[in-house]
Parts: structure tokens; sequence; C-alpha cells
């Protein structure tokens, strides 16, 4: 039983403009990208409206279509709905990393962390606000942890970090959520140095922040974006810029791959804002982001700025001894890209992702990010009636489909089949679908 009526949902609807079946197929919507669909109709947002207060999985998704349309974040309060029950719980940053990497940890849990909730990313702190934060860990029985434990986690994320590249994240978040629990954890409460403690803190944002981008290749938004903002807390209160700023554009990645522009905008450039460096290499590697988030959001001429900006930082990057290493003339060419598609110019992010693969070092690359840029090459080339070229190009992504336990890249398979099922007639097209049906037999639903 709810109230007469809801007011203040009443209000809030008012401000989108929807349709009831509108408001219906936004909440539908985001309940489906996180692993959890809905089927609520025009009735079931009546309800809502005359007072039925909703269940709590549907307030939070009401909640996140809300924050999305609006611009920013809308509460429970705000809303009319009952405050959750968690407000009360208040967990210590080590008790939530805690609790965050055991749920994961656990396959029955999944389902339950696995919404996508972008309102969390709209209220990230900046810089200043999350430096020193962290709460004082309370140390137990662990032995004393040194710097040869701080290079020991660093090693280990590295090697994870191979691991995911290779091989997708389905094997490897696991194993590093395990790895959080049952090692970092304890050394960010054993006694230390105060120098060891903020490079165990920093180490273990990191690792925070490889175990998030795990989880938005399987889809699960709403874990990657609890391991991203674990992350946060600890890079600030270790005073570990790089790694802030770092995150930060992984969930400007995040948000504009799922099409989210104001969020993807405003968390790029917190990124920006953020960055430890003004060296070249690293203004086009944040930069590239900026660039890509506009995109999404519309913003033609920030986007192309941006990437002129880029372009300018690349080439006094490549005239310099490399110091970072994490954006090349082939990122900057995948960013050029997006931008384009984003924009709607698919010849134009065809040509772009084509250059990308010629720049792109073979010994240098994720395995994982050169299946899936290939198949976003195919899929536009489809677009734009190139079949024989997208065949081409699928062909390969079948290849090495099998080596790669990616959600990412199972989404792309299934685009592929149902792509090509009116072009059934032509050989090659026919020979992919029937390919796709043995390597990928539970993925594919005539």
């Amino acid at each position: 039983m709810g109230q007469e009526s809801n007011p203040n949902l009443k209000h809030l609807h008012g401000l989108t403009g929807w349709t009831l079946g509108r408001f219906a197929r936004e909440v539908n919507r985001v309940g489906t990208e996180g692993g959890m669909p809905k089927a609520y109709s025009a009735q079931t947002v009546h309800q809502w409206l005359k007072g039925h207060i909703p269940k709590a999985e549907a307030r939070s998704l009401i909640l996140e279509a809300l924050s999305r349309k609006l611009g920013r974040p809308i509460t429970h309060s705000e809303a009319g709905f009952p405050a959750p029950a968690s407000d009360s719980a208040n967990p210590s940053t080590v008790e939530g990393l805690i609790d965050l990497g055991m749920q994961d940890m656990d396959p029955s849990r999944r389902s339950v962390i696995g919404a996508s909730l972008f309102s969390v990313a709209l209220t990230v702190p900046g810089w200043p606000d999350v430096v020193g934060r962290m709460e004082a860990v309370q140390t137990g029985q662990a032995r004393r942890a040194g710097m040869p434990e701080v290079e020991m986690i660093k090693a280990m994320a590295e090697r994870l970090s191979e691991l995911d590249d290779e091989f997708g994240g389905r094997h490897a978040r696991p194993m590093a959520a395990a790895f959080l629990v049952n090692t970092v954890a304890p050394y960010l409460r054993a006694p230390a140095s105060e120098a060891v403690r903020k490079n165990m803190m920093g180490a273990a944002s990191f690792l925070c922040y490889l175990i998030g981008w795990m989880a938005v290749d399987e889809g699960l938004h709403r874990l990657a974006q609890n391991y991203y903002v674990k992350g946060l807390e600890l890079a600030g209160a270790s005073g570990d810029h790089f790694t802030y700023c770092h995150i930060l554009r992984g969930m400007s990645v995040q948000a504009a791959d799922l099409g989210n522009g104001s969020p993807a905008v405003r968390l790029a450039d917190a990124a920006a804002a953020a960055a430890p460096s003004a060296a070249p290499r690293m203004r086009a590697f944040l930069a590239g982001q900026q660039a890509h988030a506009h995109a999404v959001r519309g913003d033609r001429r920030e986007a192309h700025q941006l990437l002129r900006e880029t372009d300018s930082a690349m080439e006094k990057a490549e005239s310099q001894a490399r110091t970072f290493g994490g954006y090349s003339p082939a990122t900057l060419a995948y960013h050029e890209a997006q931008v384009r598609n984003a924009l709607g110019d698919i010849p134009g992010s065809i040509d772009s992702l084509q250059r990308h693969f010629r720049l792109r070092s073979s010994d240098n690359e994720s395995g994982r990010s050169g299946i899936r840029f290939t198949a976003m090459l195919a899929e536009r080339q489809l677009k734009v009636g190139h079949l024989d070229a997208a065949c081409v190009n699928w062909g390969k992504v079948l290849d090495g489909y099998p080596t790669i336990k990616s959600g990412r890249v199972d989404r792309h398979v299934v685009t592929m089949f149902h792509s090509l099922r009116p072009y059934l007639k032509n050989p090659a097209a026919r020979e992919l679908c029937e390919r796709a049906r043995l390597v990928a037999p539970d993925l594919l639903v005539e």
C-alpha cells in the first residue's frame, strides 16, 4: 500500500517531459544494461505516480533513469521514496573493500550487484575533496608491511592486467577479487610506516581500477562503479594523482560506451583537471577521451577541438622519449574513429579504424581490444553496404573468439549473427553464421 499520491515523483516526471510509456521504457533500459531486464509498463508508472511504493530494486532503477535524464543525482527523498536501509551502514574503506570483493567472488551475488547505476558517477568528488580522507586503518594481527609487499601487489596487478588483456576478464576478475580480499586488504590493516602505507593504498587503488575495468568488460556496470569509487578513495588517501585521474578517465570511457554523454563529459573533464602532469602524452591520453565524451553528448565543435588538441599533443609526445606508454598514435586513431562514429560519420570512422590497425603494434596491444575493434569495423562496414569487407573482418573475430572470455566480445558476436541474418543467401555470410553457432552456441538464439 502506498500514499494517495507521490507529488515528488510527479514533479520529476513533469520535468522529464516523458509520457508514461517512455518513463517505463527508460527504467527498463537501465535494468537491461545491468543484467536485470524489466517489463514495466505505462500502467506501472501510473501506479507509482499515484503513490504505490515500488520495490527497492525498482526504486534504484527509477532514480538512475531520472538522474540520466535530468543530468543530476536524484535521491530517494527527492523522488518521494523511503530511505534505503543501507543508508544506516557506513563501513570503513577497508571493510567496504572486503565486502565488495567477497560479493564479487560469489557467483550467486553477481546479479544483485550488476545494475548499471550512473548516478554514483555524477557525485564523484574532486581531487581536493578526497585527499587524506580515508579513515585511520585499524591494524590487525598481520605482520608489519614493507615495500617488498607493495612491490608484490604491483607485480600481481600487472600480471592480472596481462591476463585480462590476453584472455578477457571473465576468469581474471574473480582471481583479482580474491587477491584483493585475501592479500591486499590485510596488508592495508597491517602495521607500516606512513610512506609504506601510502604506497600500499596507491597499489590497492590501481587494483580496484583494474577489477572495475574487468567488470565493465562483463557488463556489470554497477559493480564496476563500486570498484572505481573505492579506487578513488584509496588514490586520494595515498596522494596518487596518476591513478585518481586514470580511474576518472576509465569511468568516462564506461559512460561513453553506454551512450551516457553528460556523465562521460563530466568525468573526462574531472580527469583532465586532476592530471598530475601536463606532459604531452598524458594530455593526449586525457584529451582523446574528452573528445569522445563530447561527441557522444553531441557537442560537435568541442569534440573536434579536443581531437585537434589530442593530435597536437601526440605530435609533441612522439618527438620526445616515451615516458607514458599508454597512449600511442594507434590509440589516437581509435579515438578519432569513435568521435566520428558518435557524430554520424560512419565512413570516416571506418577510415580511422583502418588507420588504427595499420599503426597498431602487435606486441604491445590487448588481444581482446583487437577483436573488439575488428568487430566494430565490421559492423560499420555493413552499415555502409560493404558486406564482403564486413564478412572478412567478422571471420577474424571468430578466429580469435575461442580464446577470449569477454562479455563485450560475446555481445559483438551476437550482433554479427543477427546482423547477417538478412544476408544468408550470401555464401560468406551464411558460413559465418554457421561458424558462430559452433563457437558460441549458448549465445545465439534464432
